[in-house]
């Protein structure tokens, strides 16, 4: 079975946005724009749900077709995936500052 890498797929999806293929589901969602994609990345996360509530191979699928969703958001946004394993890096060796949020509680600390 083949295989490919977030890397791999991420140059994918930014080949396909700079050489549109008509008739490509990667070209119908840059069309479309970023709301299309956006709801799409927002399906796609509650199907990973579903997913993991069902079964291992449902979980594989549907985490496949976030990740391709995500690749897709990002080269919309314009965000790179080196700034995203650049963020990533800066929270390497550092403890969660989750008690420093008022976020996750609604701002009750």
């Amino acid at each position: 079975m083949a295989s490919q890498s977030i890397e791999e797929l991420y140059e994918y999806v930014l080949d396909r946005k700079n050489n549109p293929q008509p008739g490509s589901y990667t070209d119908y969602l840059y069309d479309k724009g970023l709301d299309k994609i956006l709801k799409k990345v927002g399906e796609e996360a509650t199907e990973v749900i579903v997913g993991a509530k069902n079964n291992r191979a449902e979980l594989t699928y549907e985490t496949a077709d976030l990740l391709f969703h995500l690749m897709v958001l990002l080269v919309e946004s314009g965000v790179s995936l080196a700034e995203v394993k650049a963020e990533l890096g800066t929270r390497v060796g550092t403890k969660s500052r989750l008690h420093e949020r008022q976020d996750w509680r609604g701002g009750q600390q």
